[in-house]
């Protein structure tokens, strides 16, 4: 029997009554329901509106074109549409047989010419330079610059001589740190496509590689990344390992390279782990042995060549003041000028030690993967899987431990520089490269310093490139013409992007500022492209229902399906 006191064990459901202030909560906006649809429907929730205007006919139309996220928190559409289109290029260059690029056409005529004649005046700047002739060298540079501008012209690529020629180059030593095992250096072949295996049976199979990466400890930590001692937990090294991460990668695969004897490509994505440290995973095409692997793990390392940041030499209230005659810094005590960026660091010495050393931890793992393989699919999606989120919502942040980890960690970065434009060295007496008025120790805009970024500034997917050999827009069109494709063959007439091609050149387009009299609203031309979505379904057959392989109420169509890539 139960006390009178007592709450009953299964209490009703509590119904609000009609027209309350609850009831009237509870119902969804207007907004929110056209935004699900579109999200529902692939469509952007934050389009743009754009005036195409016809050279021809002077015919103008107002187009909404997707934001182009890459995060579900701004698009879940565009982010989703970007994710797929990740998927099709990793898979796309995986498993090549063939090399996917050709070697370049051989220069012509023309375009020897206009090298000898780029010779010629190189000589002859550095003849008047050497007679002390400004004004002639001026000139000189001038035709230069023709000679340059004619080359592009006739499609040769790069250029022959830095524009920064008047630079000094700053070198270091190259030799090898001793606490860093050697590596074994083979001549690399100019080849991308890995080793092709023949079994006893015959069969041959060109398997690839899933590799992952990870930094270094920086003390022990809890099941939930939460560090078991945060007094003793190095965060401001954790700090600059995400920052200088990126150079980390760049020196490993220089290396895979050079031990392994071919042109290794890769496509590579970044995560946090759970403890916020960079954790890299990369699909490679071909094989490399796994103590390569580990070896090179190893003995990679980057060294950070910047003025030491020890003790703050400013901190509080009492910073560098700017001064407008002379375009720097200046202490507020003495009125001295603050050390040019350029001056500290040549004030490094031969002897000295770098600043900070980043190092891959011992977490290495490398599988193989064929390209017929039932898990092919599911470790590109595990590649990028995180793809649509900022870094600091990889995992989730539940417990007021995790939550002064991450607390911790922004600290650090925030106060951390991140490059040599960083205002954060005025706080270490420096001033920063090309400095200018209202700059902060603390408030540095760099990407690095943002909480959603955890200290990692560069690109969340890195890519070689010879992978496919082609880039995303060629991906993105590739997947633009197999619609045009589609709708040709069920002779249908394509519209927005599917639309027949025409000249580019007689398109104008033109970006409408909020404030535009003509700029329709949001919600305008969101419902303008769910009705041109369903328009484009209906001509490709892709309406939904039983059988379809949909969901009820529409899908994403971001493009051809990838039926192995979850």
């Amino acid at each position: 029997m139960t006390h009178p006191t007592e709450a009953p064990t299964n209490p009703l459901p509590v119904t609000d009554r009609p027209g309350s202030r609850a009831a009237r909560l509870r119902a969804p906006l207007a907004r929110q329901v056209v935004e699900a649809v579109a999200v529902d429907n692939g469509v952007c929730v934050r389009p743009l509106p754009m005036r195409r205007t016809s050279l021809d006919t002077g015919e103008t139309q107002i187009i909404p074109v997707p934001c182009g996220a890459t995060l579900a928190s701004k698009c879940p559409s565009c982010a989703e549409r970007a994710r797929r289109l990740r998927i099709a290029q990793c898979k796309a260059g995986w498993h090549l047989d063939d090399e996917p690029l050709p070697d370049p056409d051989p220069p012509s005529d023309d375009a020897k010419a206009l090298a000898v004649l780029r010779a010629d005046l190189e000589t002859a700047r550095d003849e008047v330079l050497t007679a002390g002739d400004v004004a002639q060298v001026r000139e000189i540079d001038e035709l230069i610059d023709q000679v340059d501008a004619e080359l592009t012209d006739l499609g040769v690529r790069g250029q022959i001589t830095p524009t920064d020629r008047d630079r000094p180059r700053r070198t270091r030593s190259t030799k090898r740190r001793q606490d860093a095992p050697d590596l074994p250096r083979l001549p690399v072949d100019r080849r991308t496509v890995g080793r092709t295996f023949t079994a006893p049976d015959g069969t041959a199979w060109r398997p690839s590689m899933f590799l992952t990466l990870t930094c270094d400890s920086y003390g022990r930590v809890h099941s939930d990344g939460t560090p078991v001692d945060p007094g003793s937990y190095d965060y401001r090294r954790a700090a600059r390992d995400a920052i200088h991460f990126p150079k980390l990668l760049d020196r490993f695969w220089q290396n895979l390279r050079r031990s392994a004897g071919w042109d290794v490509q890769y496509f590579a994505a970044l995560e946090p782990q759970r403890r916020l440290a960079p954790h890299l995973h990369a699909a490679i095409r071909g094989t490399v042995p796994r103590v390569t692997l580990r070896l090179v793990a190893a003995a990679t390392y980057h060294q950070v060549w910047w003025p030491t940041t020890g003790l703050p030499v400013y901190d509080g209230q009492r910073l560098p003041v700017w001064d407008d005659a002379t375009g720097g810094y200046h202490d507020p005590d003495t009125g001295d000028a603050l050390p040019s960026w350029d001056a500290a660091v040549d004030a490094i010495g031969e002897d000295d030690e770098p600043a900070h050393v980043v190092r891959f931890g011992p977490q290495l793992r490398a599988d193989g993967v064929t390209a017929n393989s039932a898990n092919t699919g599911r470790m590109i999606g595990y590649l990028t899987k995180y793809l649509t989120k900022s870094l600091d919502a990889c995992h989730a942040v539940d417990t007021d431990r995790q939550r002064a980890h991450v607390d911790r960690l922004a600290a650090a970065l925030r106060y951390e520089p991140c490059s040599p434009t960083c205002a954060n060295w005025l706080r270490y007496g420096i001033q920063p490269r090309h400095p200018r008025r209202e700059l902060a120790p603390g408030r540095c805009t760099g990407k690095a310093h943002r909480r959603e970024t955890l200290g990692f500034g560069g690109r969340r997917v890195l890519v070689s490139r010879h992978w496919s050999g082609k880039t995303l827009t060629d991906h993105r069109h590739d997947r633009v013409d197999f619609i045009r494709q589609q709708l040709e063959a069920l002779g249908a007439t394509g519209t927005g992007p599917a639309a027949p091609a025409s000249d580019p050149t007689r398109l104008a387009w033109t970006l409408l500022r909020p404030g535009d009299p003509a700029a329709p609203r949001r919600e305008h031309l969101i419902l303008h492209a769910i009705a041109q979505r369903h328009a484009w379904r209906a001509q490709l057959g892709l309406a939904t229902g039983p059988g379809t392989g949909e969901k009820a109420g529409g899908s994403s169509a971001t493009g051809p399906p990838l039926a192995d890539a979850a």
